[in-house]
């Protein structure tokens, strides 16, 4: 049903391309014949939106993996910097939580820690829609704040660090073994908002994996148990998506676009002071209209990742 509800979609936005297609030239034919220059605002719009829609089609073309049609769970942690990487760890939060509600997506927390000040030292949270995982795997890597902080008394710049990890969330039972001394397991009272048992019971789950060092935690289910089986579903989904990664560097001799999080590693600038600029380290891509980019008009990144890595597959 989701595969049909998707073609269907996209047989809806090919007959809008079409009848906004006929609709431009129907315009300029009016602007010839009536000689009148005031329609070219108006057929630069409907071309501008025409493109959008275009591109947004095309894109689906080229989510191809195995797992880019599943939603997402994404995992933003504050690097160094105290209050002021907690903040930006919150902006960012904002901002993909806006780029959801432009998708007509969903969102779930599973997992939050607020800084001691202000802002978030991180938040894993689960994004519900179709290609979700597909789509904000582009945004896997760190991002890179650099402006005049708030929290700053003397008023200079300040760059700070946020990594965001993204994985798909993988339902099916995977073929991942994981060994019990391999594992630990901690419990802890939830935080946040929630129902009755938030703040009252030990219900958030925990588990560090000794042998990659990943760590996984959920706090959002009803329950202990349920906390620990959507937490073992994240571990066992890290685990087999970093195997996919290893087998295909093997392969291929490249290295992922993003395999370690550190500092030096940054995919995205986002500059405030003394200008105004957002950039994508990779694909290069860039846009000064930082505010729209923060209210989550990301996909002009999104979109030249995507074609990006098409290429680089086709070069490789």
């Amino acid at each position: 049903m989701k595969e049909l509800k998707s073609m269907k979609d996209d047989m809806e936005t090919y007959r809008n391309l079409v009848s906004q297609k006929e609709d431009m030239e129907t315009m300029i034919e009016m602007g010839y014949e009536e000689n009148d220059p005031e329609l070219i605002p108006e057929i630069q719009e409907m071309l501008d939106q025409f493109k959008l829609d275009f591109d947004t089609i095309r894109v689906k073309t080229l989510l191809s993996g195995e797992y880019d049609g599943e939603n997402a769970i994404l995992k933003l942690n504050a690097g160094a910097g105290g209050t002021e990487a907690c903040d930006w760890c919150a902006m960012l939060f904002r901002m993909y939580s806006r780029w959801v509600e432009r998708k007509g997506f969903t969102m779930e927390i599973l997992d939050s820690l607020d800084g001691e000040e202000a802002g978030l030292k991180s938040v894993t949270f689960q994004v519900n829609g179709e290609n979700a995982y597909g789509l904000l795997k582009s945004e896997k890597g760190v991002h890179r704040l650099v402006r005049i902080s708030p929290f700053n008394a003397a008023g200079k710049r300040q760059t700070s660090f946020v990594s965001c990890d993204v994985m798909p969330d993988i339902e099916k039972d995977l073929d991942v073994e994981v060994n019990d001394e391999d594992i630990r397991i901690d419990t802890y009272r939830s935080s946040g908002a929630g129902g009755q048992h938030i703040n009252k019971t030990s219900s958030a789950i925990r588990i560090t994996h000794f042998p990659t060092g990943i760590v996984v935690q959920c706090q959002n289910e009803r329950s202990q148990h349920m906390n620990k089986d959507k937490a073992m579903q994240m571990l066992k989904a890290k685990l087999y998506m970093l195997k996919i990664q290893e087998a295909e560097e093997k392969l291929s001799g490249i290295r992922g676009e993003v395999t370690d999080i550190a500092w030096g590693n940054q995919i995205r600038s986002y500059v405030m002071q003394p200008y105004k600029m957002v950039k994508d380290l990779r694909t290069n891509e860039e846009t000064g209209n930082v505010d729209a980019v923060m209210n989550g008009a990301i996909d002009i990144f999104i979109n030249a990742y995507l074609k990006w890595m098409a290429l680089s597959r086709k070069t490789a």
